[in-house]
């Protein structure tokens, strides 16, 4: 995922999809404070640890407590989920927060901004507005835990800086999480499925499928399949969909316009600038070594990485970062376990 830290004058993303806010943000955090009231007392309750010969005759339990103050720097491309989820594990866990939201969602920054001090004890959770200067200054201080998800380049810097203090951390980074599309699988199936993951949120997702891999044969069905189902979602004019997002900001809209250069654009490819719009594009006969596969996309681009078999995509793979995630589609057992 990408960093959280900007230009303070660069828009919040406009067009945003009103049933994936709901479906992909809302409904999530309504879950996760379902599951905290569920299981809560048994969290927090002493459990008995295993004696042994030091510690036979004593009373030996595990009790949970809360680590202190924790810091979480949210995200943007889901700006309430990855900010309120781990709230709420951190207030279930007893700790005082400081939230820092993404700047580059502005929007959201504010709403969080107004409400949560509305229904949380101001003096143990805050909220924190700002960019990079301000977020800086906050990893000086001394927390108990850092919550980050973000880039893998921010993520450095967040914990280089915890490491000053011994201060643990959780990091939610990216990655380029390749799919494998077997000869022997159900195309239409894993074609819809990768066509939902990846322009969802238009590409802004961190677990997105960044790339696909596959025999030369298959390119062809596909982009066809793909093409398919993205009209099925999106319709004749995508640009009208009112389920179509828009890229972030122009600093994201310009690099992902850069990753495009040379390519040979099976499908999409249409941007516009004024409104940060790139259409649901597919790249075909894709060299490995080119710019779009050297870093995470995070953008509605789909490369088609040619492989000759099963093993020649492990090998590709392994031979890479470890991805976030991988998608397999393949009826045979031994290319999914392989």
């Amino acid at each position: 995922m990408d960093d959280t830290g900007e230009e303070e004058d660069e828009e919040e993303m406009e067009g945003g999809s009103e049933l994936n806010a709901y479906s992909q943000e809302v409904i999530t955090i309504h879950g996760e404070v379902d599951l905290v009231l569920e299981q809560l007392p048994e969290w927090v309750t002493a459990k008995p640890a295993k004696k042994n010969l030091l510690t036979v005759m004593d009373e030996a339990y595990i009790q949970p407590e809360p680590l202190g103050v924790v810091l979480i720097i949210g995200a943007w491309n889901y700006p309430f989920v990855l900010t309120m989820q781990p709230l709420i594990g951190a207030i279930a866990a007893g700790n005082a927060v400081i939230i820092k939201p993404s700047e580059l969602s502005e929007n959201t920054a504010n709403i969080l901004a107004k409400l949560l001090p509305q229904y949380l004890d101001q003096d143990l959770y805050v909220v924190a507005k700002g960019g990079i200067e301000e977020t800086t200054e906050l990893l000086k201080q001394r927390f108990d835990h850092i919550l980050y998800t973000g880039s893998t380049a921010v993520g450095k810097i967040v914990m280089a800086a915890a490491a000053k203090h011994l201060t643990p951390v959780t990091l939610e980074l990216g990655g380029k999480s390749p799919c494998y599309i077997d000869r022997d699988c159900d195309l239409d199936v894993a074609c819809r499925r990768i066509a939902w993951g990846k322009y969802m949120n238009c590409g802004q997702t961190c677990i997105a499928p960044d790339y696909i891999l596959c025999e030369p044969s298959l390119q062809s069905q596909i982009v066809q399949k793909i093409k398919e189902t993205v009209k099925e979602f999106y319709g004749e004019n995508i640009k009208e969909s009112p389920d179509y997002e828009r890229i972030i900001n122009l600093r994201h809209f310009k690099r992902l316009l850069s990753l495009l250069e040379g390519q040979k654009i099976a499908f999409g490819g249409e941007t516009d600038e004024a409104t940060r719009y790139i259409a649901p594009t597919i790249l075909t006969d894709v060299d490995p070594e080119t710019k779009v596969m050297q870093e995470e996309i995070f953008g509605p681009i789909l490369p088609i990485v040619p492989v000759k078999n099963a093993d020649e995509a492990i090998k590709f793979i392994n031979d890479r970062e470890k991805p976030l995630a991988f998608y397999v589609f393949s009826h045979n057992n031994k290319a999914v376990y392989y």
